[in-house]
């Protein structure tokens, strides 16, 4: 029987595996991180040591909860639309209660963000939580009420594959996005999307920290696209606030480490937003890198641990 006092989370990322321990409390306990092996057999064996170890080193037998860089389809329980690809089409919850002796609940990576800030970080105490990632690419999770929305097409939170909204003249059609479509608001907010739209406004390549950099060091180029960045980011949440209307809208991913982003943003949200005043919050993470592996500890709630 698990230790209702006990949970592991465990974040299975392309490159590293990274398991955490936490009290009841959500005090971390002990944590350790091990680089992704390139097979699923032997990403099924890592995960089971590194609980095991964790174990160990805690003292008692833990639910289990793992972030997954995609989905687990309920009808087969066969993992899909993963940048892993070696865990498409296996059954890894299966698997790990195999090896574990124990349920194991799966979710993707940013439901795990979501619910880590909902539960303790910046959200804490928010009945509805849209957590955003603005990285590599654009994603997001739903927690409502302390639980991880999933639907039927476990594609809950996927803001950035719908349009760019309220497109100006010079926005149409957009960037191509690998979806095959064109103008996702992925391909416009993501860390790659801020700067292919620096390089096309000035003529120069440059990564997104040295354009952010410029910015604040009033480079007439770079603060242009940062406002246009931040325009575009308004407008995108917006649309989120007028369907889903959360209490706090919480940043994360590596565009969330821009000075002053979450400020920018809600500035400029009564624009857009359908209401006479706008009382959601946009906030920057407080986990930080360490928000998806304490989400996976949460998927457990306190009740069912």
């Amino acid at each position: 029987m698990n230790n209702p006092r006990l949970r592991i989370g465990i974040d299975l990322g392309g490159t590293k595996i990274e398991g955490i321990a936490l009290g009841a409390d959500g005090v971390e306990l002990a944590r350790r991180r091990i680089s992704t092996p390139r097979s699923y057999s032997a990403t099924v064996d890592t995960i089971t040591a590194l609980v095991r170890q964790l174990e160990v080193e805690t003292g008692g037998r833990a639910s289990v909860g793992v972030g997954i860089p995609g989905a687990v389809t309920p009808s087969t329980g066969l993992v899909k639309n993963a940048n892993s690809v070696w865990l498409i089409g296996q059954p890894l919850i299966r698997d790990l209660e195999t090896a574990l002796s124990r349920p194991i609940r799966v979710s993707n990576d940013a439901d795990c963000f979501a619910l880590s800030e909902a539960t303790d970080g910046a959200a804490t105490g928010a009945d509805i939580v849209f957590g955003v990632i603005l990285g590599t690419g654009v994603g997001g999770g739903i927690v409502v009420h302390g639980r991880a929305l999933q639907g039927p097409n476990l594609i809950t939170g996927e803001w950035g594959h719908n349009p760019l909204p309220w497109p100006t003249a010079d926005e149409f059609d957009g960037p191509p996005c690998y979806c095959g479509k064109r103008g996702c608001i992925e391909s416009w907010l993501s860390g790659p999307g801020f700067e292919r739209d620096y390089a096309a406004q000035s003529g120069m390549a440059r990564r997104g920290r040295d354009i952010i950099a410029a910015a604040h060091a009033g480079e007439d180029a770079a603060t242009l696209a940062l406002a246009r960045y931040q325009g575009r980011l308004a407008r995108a949440l917006a649309s989120i606030i007028n369907v889903l209307d959360p209490h706090v809208i919480v940043l994360g991913g590596g565009m969330s480490n821009t000075p002053g982003l979450a400020e920018a943003t809600a500035t400029r949200l009564p624009a857009w937003v359908f209401s006479d005043s706008v009382e959601t919050r946009v906030v920057r993470n407080m986990h930080g890198d360490s928000s998806g592996v304490r989400g996976a500890a949460w998927l457990w709630p306190a009740e069912s641990a």
